[in-house]
């Protein structure tokens, strides 16, 4: 995979091209952003391109060390990954003594440690003293959800490397290119970060079940608040969607925003275009605040699943608060 095939990140990929056409590259790098916003993909790229027997500033993509790693076998490519719930300091220390070898060929090394943040206090110490002693030569990338979710000891030994949300037409074009339906690659990029986030969203079986789910109760709310929270019932919580109910709320508050682009003349914008039918005749029922209080509702009830209340508690106050207004 070069730079070209990933979608977005038009500024990462301009920072570590120019290093690449300069030879000038940092011993670390963080990449920076929300998971699924492709800084793993960009990681490959990157490691493809150092490795690659041409040079330049991205792989070809042809030769020998770049179908290694595209392959996953490259003996110099290292890739940590949370042992359980943290990046453990025994893992740090395995990398370290890997990395004290001789490289396979005269090139470099590079070493990949996935969800950074998770290092325990001993991993990250033990990393610091690697980064601020590196053998030569020797390529590290962190990638972590923010440039704060790492010790500031550790930031300040890399080169910030940020990502940031794709754009979602393109990133929609893109899905749609790939033969997803059209409908809910659209509904997929507004609910992820990025591309492989969109993708493996838009390829879930539960997915469409979850857009026919916020549809029909969202057409039924406010007037038959007791079906609905029977539907509720039998349409999520008897099955597997259970599990899934922030995405529903999520997509609820999409849902509530199509009214707002309705009421404005915004249709083009809609996540739920096969509705607008019957989101246009529906809108004027209520004020633009009520539905931002609607949307804000949605979100909120999303929050409080991650804060660890009952994801049925949570979706059946947001449907009070629907009804209520």
């Amino acid at each position: 995979m070069g730079f070209q095939q990933i979608a977005g990140q038009d500024k990462a990929k301009s920072l570590l091209r120019n290093a690449l056409a300069a030879n000038r590259l940092a011993h670390a790098y963080l990449f920076a952003g929300p998971p699924g916003s492709g800084r793993m993909e960009m990681a490959q790229a990157f490691a493809q391109a150092i490795f690659c027997e041409k040079g330049g500033s991205d792989a070809c993509g042809e030769c020998l060390e770049c179908r290694k790693v595209m392959h996953g076998n490259h003996s110099d490519l290292h890739v940590i990954r949370p042992d359980g719930a943290t990046v453990k300091i025994e893992q740090i220390r395995s990398l370290q003594r890997e990395l004290s070898y001789r490289s396979s060929g005269a090139g470099y090394k590079v070493y990949v440690i996935e969800a950074a943040e998770t290092m325990t206090t001993q991993a990250s110490n033990s990393l610091l003293k690697f980064l601020e002693e590196p053998p030569s030569p020797v390529v590290a990338i962190l990638l972590a959800p923010s440039a704060q979710a790492v010790l500031p000891t550790i930031l300040s030994r890399t080169q910030l490397v940020p990502f940031v949300p794709g754009d979602r037409q393109a990133l929609e074009s893109i899905l749609v290119q790939e033969g997803k339906s059209p409908l809910l690659a659209r509904a997929a990029v507004h609910l992820s970060p990025g591309l492989g986030a969109s993708r493996k969203l838009v390829d879930e079986n539960w997915f469409a079940d979850i857009r026919n789910v916020v549809i029909q109760l969202g057409k039924e709310s406010p007037s038959r608040f007791a079906s609905n929270l029977l539907q509720a019932q039998q349409r999520v919580f008897k099955t597997e969607l259970a599990e899934h109910v922030d995405i529903l709320l999520q997509m609820f508050a999409l849902w509530y925003r199509d009214m707002i682009y309705a009421m404005t003349d915004r249709q083009s914008h809609m996540v739920f275009p096969d509705q607008a039918e019957w989101i246009s005749k529906t809108a004027w029922s209520r004020s633009i605040g009520s539905w931002v209080g609607i949307m804000e509702s949605a979100l909120t009830a999303a929050r409080r699943i991650k804060a660890h209340v009952a994801p049925q508690l949570a979706l059946e106050q947001f449907l009070v608060n629907v009804r209520e207004g």
